[in-house]
C-alpha cells in the first residue's frame, strides 16, 4: 500500500499541519476508550529470577519465576486462559537481560489490567466504551484540504470501511465536519450485539488494540483477519505518513 501512497504522493503537493493528540502524563498508563487507564508498570528493576516456566492449574496457566508464581499488582495469582498467552508472556520474562524493562512486557501489562480491571468496568461498559469510538473513528474523518490528502484518505479508508458496513451489515460513512460522521443508532447496536460475543479477556484486547488504533474499524478488520497488523497500523497513521512525506520531500 505505501508504494501506493508514494505515487500518489509525487508531486507538488502543499505540506499539512496536522494537530497532535497532548502527550500523556509522565508515568501514566494507556487510557482505554472509557477513559480509564490500564495499569503503568514500573520503568526498571534489576532481575531476581533465573528460570521462566509456565504450569496449569485449577484456574488456568500460571507463569513460574524459578519456584516462584507470578502475581498481579492487586497481590492476585497471575492465571491466563490459555497456553499460547502463557508461552507469550514467559517469553517476556525470560527474554529480559540483567534488567527488567517492564515497558517492553505489554502482553504482562496488559494480562495484569484483565486480571486485577483497575478501571472496575463491567462487560457492557467495556463495550459501551468502545463503541463510542465510532463516534471519533480515525478512518471516518476527513480532509477537504489539501487535495492530495484527500483523495489518499478517499482510496486507502473507504475500501475499509465498505468492508465493515457489508461485513456487519450497517451504515457507517465519513465527513469532513468537525463534528464528525452522524453514526446511526442501529449501527452502533449491531457493534454492541457483536462485541458482546466476545469474553472479558478478549474485550480488554480488544480495548487495548482500538485505544492505539484511534479506530474501531480498523480493529474489527484487524480481527476478522481482513487486513493485516502492519496495514492496520499505517491506515491509522496515514496523516502522519503524508506529513513525514510532505517533510521529507522538503529537505531534498
Amino acid at each position: 500500500m505505501w508504494c501506493g501512497c508514494r505515487r500518489l504522493l509525487w508531486g507538488r503537493f502543499p505540506t499539512v499541519r496536522l494537530p497532535r493528540p497532548p502527550p500523556a502524563a509522565a508515568g501514566s498508563g494507556p487510557v482505554g476508550p472509557g477513559g480509564g487507564r490500564a495499569y503503568a508498570p514500573p520503568a526498571e528493576r534489576k532481575r531476581f529470577y533465573q528460570n521462566v516456566s509456565i504450569s496449569q492449574g485449577e484456574g488456568g496457566f500460571e507463569i513460574n519465576l524459578d519456584h516462584r508464581k507470578l502475581k498481579t499488582p492487586q497481590a492476585k495469582l497471575f492465571t491466563v486462559p490459555s497456553e499460547a498467552l502463557a508461552i507469550a508472556v514467559a517469553t517476556e520474562w525470560d527474554s529480559q537481560k540483567d534488567t527488567i524493562k517492564f515497558y517492553t512486557m505489554h502482553l504482562t501489562t496488559l494480562c495484569n489490567t484483565a486480571l486485577d480491571n483497575p478501571t472496575q468496568r463491567n462487560k457492557m461498559q467495556l463495550i459501551r466504551a468502545a463503541v463510542k469510538f465510532l463516534e471519533t473513528d480515525t478512518v471516518c474523518y476527513r480532509v477537504e484540504e489539501p487535495a492530495a490528502l484527500a483523495e489518499l484518505q478517499k482510496n486507502e479508508w473507504d475500501p475499509v470501511v465498505a468492508w465493515a458496513e457489508k461485513r456487519y451489515n450497517v451504515a457507517i460513512g465519513s465527513s469532513t465536519s468537525i463534528l464528525g460522521p452522524n453514526i446511526p443508532a442501529s449501527t452502533k447496536e449491531t457493534f454492541i450485539s457483536h462485541l458482546a460475543s466476545y469474553n472479558m479477556w478478549a474485550l480488554q484486547g480488544i480495548e487495548y488494540v482500538i485505544t492505539q488504533l484511534k479506530s474501531l474499524i480498523l480493529s474489527m478488520g484487524l480481527i476478522d483477519r481482513h487486513i493485516t497488523v502492519e496495514k492496520a497500523v499505517l491506515l491509522s497513521r496515514l496523516e502522519e505518513e503524508y506529513q513525514g512525506f510532505c517533510v521529507r520531500r522538503q529537505y531534498r
